[in-house]
């Protein structure tokens, strides 16, 4: 999913990464392996976020998923997989009592 920069600020509030930037060498090719996604990168390698939808309700949270990982200790190469999920959910909606 492509994020808006406020559910960029949500989910960075929520999972500590990084954004790769639009004009990042990579996105490109991310992009075509993966779709149209805000790219996260952190410790353990390339996520993105996928809406964990509702039937008849706006998603209020998604789902970080683990795309690739680090193969080196210094971060330079990353090697793809098959999406995982984490586990990791981020609220992108604040509840309302």
């Amino acid at each position: 999913m492509k994020l808006n920069e406020a559910q960029i600020t949500k989910t960075l509030s929520q999972f500590q990464a990084q954004v790769l930037a639009e004009d990042h060498q990579a996105v490109a090719q991310f992009r075509e392996m993966f779709g149209q996604h805000t790219f996260f990168l952190d410790a353990r390698g390339l996520h993105v976020l996928e809406l964990l939808e509702v039937p008849g309700m706006e998603a209020e949270e998604g789902e970080v998923i683990s795309l690739a990982d680090w193969t080196d200790a210094d971060f330079t190469t990353l090697r793809t997989h098959q999406p995982e999920p984490t586990g990791v959910v981020v609220r992108l909606k604040e509840v309302q009592h």
